[in-house]
C-alpha cells in the first residue's frame, strides 16, 4: 500500500479534534485537515465525577459529524482515543456505551502513562532533531486539561516521568470561587501546585541539570510558536517577557488581543503559572515548543505499528528505562536484575516457537525482570505482596493499566504459589488470554531468576536450546554452582507444566 489516509480523532478535556493524515513509507506523515470542536467535557467529570447525558448526546452529534468527514476523504483506517475526562468519570462504561450505540465507534480510553507516551511520540513525528535534544539534560511538559506529566531524559534516555494532578482545567474549576478575592490569581495558582512541585524537586530532581524545556500542551505552545517563529525556541528571558504581557491582563483582554475565544484566554492563564513556575524551578536556559497535539502522536503510533514508518528513537527503551529508574528507586540490585534480564531474555528468544508471544510480551517480560524485588524495600516477609502494590501504584510511561497489572502480577507470583484463574479474575479486569501470558512469563522469570540465586553473578556463558521434549541449558561459569543446581529443581516443576519443556543444565567450568 503506497499511500494511507488515516484519521486520529482526540476526546480531550475541553476539546473534540480530529487529524486526517496521509501516511507513505516514502513521505512520512502529512497532514491533511484539522477541525477542533469546543466541548468541556472536564467541567463535568472534574467537577461532578461524571458526564451528563447532554454532553455524552453533542458528543455523539460531533463524532457523527466526524464520519462524515472521514468519508469525504476515503479515510481508510481511524483510531478514537479519550483521555482523563472520560477516564476519571465515574460513568465511563455508560458513557462508551452509549458513544458505540449512537456511532459505531469504539473508542480507546488511554491510561494516563498511553496519553503521555503518545503525547511524546508526537515531538518525535515532527522534529527530527528529538534524538539530539534530549541528550542533555531535558525536561518535557505536557499540561492538559486534568494534569500536568514531567519526563525527564539525558543522554537521550528516559530518566522519569511522573504525573502531577495540576491540569489546567482542574486549577480553574477548583480556584473559581476565589478569583475575586483580593490576592492575585497568579499568588493562589502559585500556592495550589508549590507543594507538589516541591516534592517532584525533592525525589527526583535533586543535583541534576536541566537545559532544555519542551512544552506540549495547549494554548501557551501555541501562542510561543506564533511567537517564535520557525524555530519554535525561544530563551528564558523571552518566555519571560511574553509571560508579563499575559499575566497581567484579564481573561477578557487575552481573548480580544490574541483574537481567541474566552474559554481558551481562562485556561491560558494557569497554563502560563505552571510553565513559569516549573522553569524557574528547574532553571532551563531553552525553551522549545514543538506545536504538537495528541492526534499527531495517534498517526504516529499507528504508523509505527503497521510499519509504515521508521523510528529515529527507540521508544520501548523508554519504557524499559523507567522500569529499570523505578527498580532502582527501591535499591534493588543492579547487577542481579541485568543477569537475571539477559538470562530470561535468552530463554524467552530460545523458545518463540514455543511460547507464541511477541515483541511485547518480551517487554513485559522485562520490566517485570527489572521490578521483580522492589518490595524488598518495604518488608523481607511479605515482599511479594509489597512488590505487586508498588508497581500498581507506580506509573510505567507507555504502558495501559492492564499491561501494568500483568506485570505487578508477575512480580507477585514470582515467589508466591500460581493462583488459579477464578481466583485472580475475582479482584482484577484480567482476561484468559491475559492469565496465560501471565503464567508463561512469570514460569520464565522463575527459572532466571533461580539462576542467579546466590546473586553472585556466576555464569559467564549461556547457550539455550529447545531439542524435543527438553529445554537445554548450557553455561559456562568460573564458580562453584551447587546452589543455584541444587535450588533449580523447585522452579523448573512449574516451568515444565506451563511449556511442556523439562529445563536441563549443563555447567561446564571456564579454563
Amino acid at each position: 500500500m503506497a499511500v494511507l489516509t488515516f484519521a486520529a480523532i482526540d476526546i480531550g478535556s475541553y476539546n473534540v479534534a480530529i487529524e486526517i493524515f496521509q501516511i507513505s513509507r516514502k513521505t512520512g506523515l502529512k497532514s491533511l485537515d484539522y477541525v477542533d470542536y469546543r466541548m468541556e467535557l472536564g467541567k463535568d467529570t472534574y467537577a461532578e465525577g461524571r458526564i451528563s447525558n447532554e454532553m455524552v448526546k453533542e458528543l455523539c452529534r460531533v463524532l457523527n459529524d466526524y464520519k462524515r468527514i472521514m468519508a469525504e476523504y476515503q479515510v481508510k483506517d481511524y483510531r478514537v482515543c479519550a483521555t482523563s475526562a472520560l477516564r476519571e468519570a465515574k460513568n465511563v462504561e455508560i458513557v462508551l456505551g452509549k458513544i458505540y450505540q449512537n456511532t459505531g465507534m469504539k473508542v480507546d480510553v488511554l491510561s494516563n502513562s498511553e496519553q503521555r507516551f503518545l503525547g511524546y511520540k508526537s515531538i518525535a513525528c515532527t522534529e527530527a532533531a528529538f534524538p539530539q535534544i534530549i541528550a542533555k539534560g531535558t525536561a518535557v511538559l505536557d499540561i492538559g486539561g486534568g494534569s500536568l506529566q514531567i519526563s525527564l531524559f539525558d543522554k537521550d534516555m528516559l530518566i522519569t516521568t511522573q504525573n502531577i494532578k495540576l491540569g489546567n482545567l482542574r486549577i480553574r474549576e477548583r480556584l473559581m470561587n476565589l478569583e475575586r478575592t483580593v490576592i492575585p490569581y497568579e499568588t493562589l495558582v502559585e500556592e495550589f501546585i508549590r507543594n507538589e512541585i516541591i516534592s517532584f524537586k525533592k525525589i527526583h530532581l535533586k543535583d541534576r541539570k536541566i537545559e532544555n524545556v519542551i512544552l506540549i500542551g495547549d494554548y501557551i505552545p501555541d501562542i510561543l510558536v506564533d511567537y517564535t517563529g520557525k524555530e519554535r525556541v525561544i530563551k528564558r528571558e523571552q518566555f519571560m517577557e511574553l509571560y508579563h504581557k499575559i499575566i497581567k491582563k484579564s481573561p477578557m483582554e487575552l481573548a480580544m488581543l490574541l483574537n481567541i475565544p474566552l474559554e481558551n484566554a481562562n485556561l491560558m492563564l494557569p497554563t502560563a503559572i505552571i510553565y513559569r513556575y516549573f522553569m524557574e524551578s528547574l532553571g532551563a536556559d531553552t525553551i522549545w515548543a514543538p506545536g504538537t497535539q495528541l492526534t499527531d502522536g495517534i498517526a504516529y503510533d499507528y504508523a509505527e505499528k503497521m510499519k509504515l514508518i521508521r523510528s529515529t528513537h527507540n521508544f520501548d527503551n523508554d519504557i524499559v528505562m523507567a522500569a529499570r529508574n523505578i527498580g532502582k528507586r527501591y535499591g534493588v540490585s543492579k547487577p542481579h536484575v541485568q543477569m537475571v534480564a539477559k538470562t530470561a531474555l535468552t530463554i524467552f528468544d530460545s523458545m518463540k516457537k514455543i511460547h507464541g508471544l511477541g515483541g511485547r510480551e518480551r517487554l513485559l517480560l522485562e520490566c517485570a525482570v527489572y521490578l521483580h524485588d522492589c518490595g524488598k524495600y518495604v518488608s523481607l516477609v511479605n515482599s511479594a505482596e509489597c512488590n505487586y502494590q508498588i508497581v500498581m501504584a507506580t506509573e510505567i510511561i507507555g504502558l495501559s493499566h492492564r499491561e501494568r497489572e500483568m506485570i505487578a502480577q508477575i512480580t507477585r507470583l514470582n515467589t508466591l504459589p500460581m493462583e488459579p484463574y477464578e481466583s485472580l479474575s475475582s479482584h482484577t479486569d484480567l482476561s484468559l488470554q491475559d492469565y496465560l501470558i501471565i503464567n508463561k512469563l512469570t514460569a520464565v522469570l522463575r527459572l532466571a531468576n533461580a539462576m542467579d540465586r546466590s546473586h553472585l553473578q556466576k555464569i559467564e556463558q549461556m547457550r539455550v536450546s529447545v531439542r524435543g521434549e527438553q529445554l537445554m541449558i548450557n553455561l559456562v561459569t568460573n564458580q562453584d554452582y551447587t546452589l543455584e543446581e541444587g535450588l533449580l529443581k523447585e522452579k523448573t516443576d512449574f516451568f515444565e507444566d506451563v511449556f511442556g519443556l523439562q529445563p536441563v543444565l549443563k555447567v561446564k567450568w571456564s579454563v
